[in-house]
């Protein structure tokens, strides 16, 4: 789950992102003289950020985790934290993941100064203030209450202010909470009321939740930093870790993503995964559903959503490297439906083992009701963690013709987490793949391949796979991670122009079928498959 953190921008960053033409066609001998200059403008744009050569191995061990940061982005810098001060100095959360405009949201806020005020920002192609509050009083509101025998924290908080959201345009938002020497982020999307026509942002805020630390507990890991003593379910109810700013996963795996998307200027709907589950409509006439660089938690519900969307033609894009990997469910808090996310890892210790065994909490590939991720996202969870460069194999694929050529590598791209074809799982096809990267799985000292990959369905659908959670984080000129993002930025987000613009025009396998290469590659059923320890 780690990535690098994001810097403010120097003299020597590059542009903000190549944007790609549309796809041309596929080689096929002479071209027209239109398609050549299309080409070679590509090529001119990219010139000076091409990739490096493949770096040694990296170490098999771990890097410490990194200082999660904002940059200022482009319009109003005033988003950004300059100083978050101590830990519980302030913090809040919202009473709701997300809103349709004019819905009203409650914050629920705790600070040990005196006074305090929220201001909301939308973020994205650029950063635009839209509201502020009038000074309000401070409050240091009760301490987090561990419900046994879930280890779920809750802050039993009291709302502080409520916020109308008439006229807000639907997209990512945060509210920074200011008080004397301290801030901190609360997240809001600001949800589509109808995403017919559109290219679908989903916010993986169950992911995010899944990892928060906040008052001791995640699902990972208790107090004592062990997994033992982890949480069983946790609760949107209280705030996220001081780590986190206050702001889930949204700064490394989200917002690199949705700069891009704005930037190509198609259609756009917003949500979250939690809406995915939610709202049974919410992907009616879409276009195409992207997630971002971390969505691991998906319910029942979520997922048949999705595949119910691509059987019906619409595109869907895994933008992260451990998609799908974990089954949840939800039940209600105090404050509304679907706010306490439920996952034991585990068959037999999940109590609907035995009332409701489909239900059960073990990961999705797990026996003894095995629906493996590679069903619905085509590759297959492998390793954490894994480091290596993103090698291109397919360069006369519709997404990579003409940015970038079989055997140039992409420096630090593929990790921490990452996924690749395993035809020994249910796989779809026909599946093409697009980048082939060879890395060490860093817990079983093995060789692996990492793979991007793009398959097709007989309802038109189009499916892109990237394989690696730092595909994000290397988008984003501000990514200070591996991913060498100052370099590789360009080839990445003109890759993800294209490819959000051909999904959002609508199904992509009719214009766009995938042409399996598996067998030039060496990929194979009954081959050795690497599968790295569950330890995160």
């Amino acid at each position: 789950m780690r990535c690098g953190s994001r810097r403010p921008p120097s003299p020597s960053t590059p542009p903000r992102g190549c944007r790609a033409p549309p796809p041309p066609p596929r080689a096929t001998g002479a071209q027209s003289s239109s398609v050549r200059a299309v080409l070679l403008l590509v090529v001119a744009l990219l010139a000076g950020c091409s990739a490096a050569p493949p770096a040694p191995p990296p170490p098999l061990s771990p890097p410490p985790t990194t200082t999660r940061s904002a940059a200022p982005v482009a319009g109003n810098a005033a988003w950004a934290l300059t100083a978050p001060g101590p830990e519980h100095a302030i913090e809040g959360f919202a009473d709701h993941v997300s809103v349709t405009p004019g819905q009203p949201v409650r914050l629920f806020v705790s600070t040990t100064a005196p006074t305090w005020t929220a201001t909301a920002f939308r973020l994205g192609a650029d950063a635009r203030q839209t509201w502020a509050s009038t000074p309000q009083p401070g409050k240091s509101q009760p301490p987090a209450v561990v419900q046994k025998p879930t280890n779920t924290v809750v802050a039993p908080w009291a709302p502080s202010l409520t916020v109308d959201t008439t006229g807000w345009p639907p997209g990512d938002y945060l509210f920074r909470l200011d008080a004397p020497g301290a801030q901190r982020y609360v997240p809001l999307t600001v949800r589509t009321p109808s995403n017919a026509g559109r290219l679908v942002i989903i916010n993986a805020v169950t992911t995010w939740q899944a990892y928060n630390r906040w008052g001791g507990y995640s699902l990972y890991k208790g107090p004592d930093g062990q997994r033992p003593d982890r949480a069983r379910a946790v609760s949107f109810d209280r705030p996220y870790e001081v780590g986190m700013l206050g702001a889930g996963q949204f700064l490394q795996f989200e917002l690199g993503a949705v700069r891009v998307a704005e930037q190509a200027g198609i259609p756009l709907g917003y949500a979250t995964d939690v809406d995915l589950h939610a709202d049974p409509s919410l992907l009616d006439g879409a276009r195409a559903m992207v997630t971002l660089g971390h969505d691991e938690y998906w319910s029942t519900t979520m997922r048949t959503a999705a595949t119910v969307a691509r059987d019906q033609g619409v595109n869907l894009a895994f933008l992260g490297g451990n998609e799908v990997y974990r089954h949840i469910r939800f039940d209600a808090t105090p404050l509304g439906p679907n706010r306490l996310e439920i996952n034991y890892k585990s068959f037999e210790e999940d109590p609907y083992s035995k009332t409701n065994p489909l239900e059960a909490t073990q990961d999705w590939r797990l026996p003894p009701n095995p629906r493996p991720e590679s069903v619905l996202v085509g590759n297959t969870y492998k390793c954490f963690p894994g480091r290596a460069a993103m090698v291109a194999v397919d360069q006369s694929n519709w997404l990579l013709s003409g940015i970038v050529h079989d055997g140039q590598a992409l420096p630090g791209v593929v990790g921490i987490e990452y996924s690749g074809v395993d035809l020994n799982a249910p796989t779809p096809h026909p599946l093409e793949v697009l980048f082939h990267s060879p890395v060490v799985c860093g817990t079983t000292h093995q060789r692996d391949f990492a793979d991007a990959i793009y398959y097709t369905t007989v309802s038109g659908a189009g499916v892109f796979a990237s394989g690696t959670q730092d595909w994000v984080c290397g988008m984003d000129p501000f990514c200070t991670g591996p991913a060498q993002a100052g370099h590789v930025a360009p080839i990445l987000d003109a890759i993800t122009t294209r490819l959000f613009t051909t999904f959002a025009a609508g199904p992509a396998g009719k214009a766009h079928p995938a042409l399996p290469n598996l067998e030039r590659l060496g990929i194979h059923a009954g081959a050795h498959t690497v599968q790295a320890p569950d330890v995160d």
